[in-house]
């Protein structure tokens, strides 16, 4: 007896291919994908604010007229090469100052203020090494010569919130002394200040404020040694800068240029300090519009 192969009937349904299923405990891919988009993002954020561009708030009147409480700013990073300074939290990762270039003189700098050279500050540069710089009755000498301090219109600075809360925070008045409180039109408080425009030889100008006769409108002669420079606050009289020694909470004395974090760019956002956060409508009444996008 002959065998008969069996021939499948290809009529009949037939069973549909079963797809394995995951390995037990297997993450999904799209965790997989979203963690690796953190990680690069975390990556780009690092770079950019280490070698590209950072943001920075002012928190003092030290800048007054050019920068007021509550500015915030972008820093270019490329300016004057990079070191640990660079980095977030200061890590020693990067050996000295890489591409370092000098800054110019009055250029506006964010650096890491002695002796901690663990804070931000922001300041002008006005001297550079084997400069010799002095102040006589408030006007600065440079190399044995007057920096033109020529007097302009007064600036005229609005009480905001934010000053006021600086005010109470170092227990003074809003406008410093009550002889440059005044009261606009419009019932508003406000401060006037006296106001020049200071030349530095290589043609940069800017506004400065004297306040009058104060606290290192006489010193000696400053010596910059190399690798340093002379910085300081153009509210003259309301400024701990190179002219006062670098001790904890006071001034700055001469900064290395090791120190420099970046320059001031851009101004990119700016409030008078008060917004609250469960009212958003004053987040945009708070902004200081006609200061945004400024360069430096």
């Amino acid at each position: 007896m002959s065998e008969i192969e069996s021939v499948p009937d290809k009529t009949a349904p037939q069973a549909a291919p079963q797809t394995p299923s995951p390995a037990a405990g297997a993450k999904p891919k799209k965790d997989e994908n979203f963690f690796a988009f953190l990680f690069w993002l975390l990556l780009g954020v690092v770079v950019l604010r280490s070698f590209i561009i950072s943001p920075f708030n002012i928190p003092s009147e030290s800048m007054l007229p050019r920068l007021l409480i509550g500015d915030y700013l972008f820093a270019s990073k490329w300016s004057y090469g990079y070191s640990k300074y660079s980095l977030p939290f200061s890590a020693p990762l990067i050996p000295g100052r890489l591409f370092a270039s000098e800054p110019k003189r009055g250029d506006v700098v964010i650096f890491k203020a002695p002796p901690g050279n663990d804070l931000d500050y922001i300041k002008r540069v006005i001297g550079l090494p084997g400069d010799e710089i002095q102040m006589v009755n408030g006007q600065v000498i440079l190399n044995g010569k007057p920096i033109p301090k020529v007097k302009v219109n007064d600036f005229i600075l609005p009480v905001t919130q934010n000053m006021i809360d600086a005010a109470k925070a170092e227990m003074r008045l809003p406008c410093v002394d009550p002889e440059f409180e005044i009261t606009r039109k419009d019932g508003t408080d406000a401060c006037r200040y006296p106001q020049f425009r200071e030349t530095l030889p290589n043609g940069v100008s800017y506004n400065v404020l004297d306040l009058g006769t104060r606290e290192k409108d006489n010193t000696g002669v400053y010596i910059v040694p190399e690798g340093h420079m002379f910085l300081m606050g153009d509210n003259r009289d309301n400024s701990l800068d190179s002219r006062f020694p670098a001790i904890e909470g006071g001034g700055i004395g001469i900064v290395p240029q090791g120190n420099l974090v970046g320059k001031a760019a851009l101004m990119m956002f700016s409030t008078d300090g008060s917004a609250k956060w469960l009212l958003p409508w004053t987040w945009f009444t708070a902004a200081r519009w006609n200061r945004i996008g400024g360069t430096f």
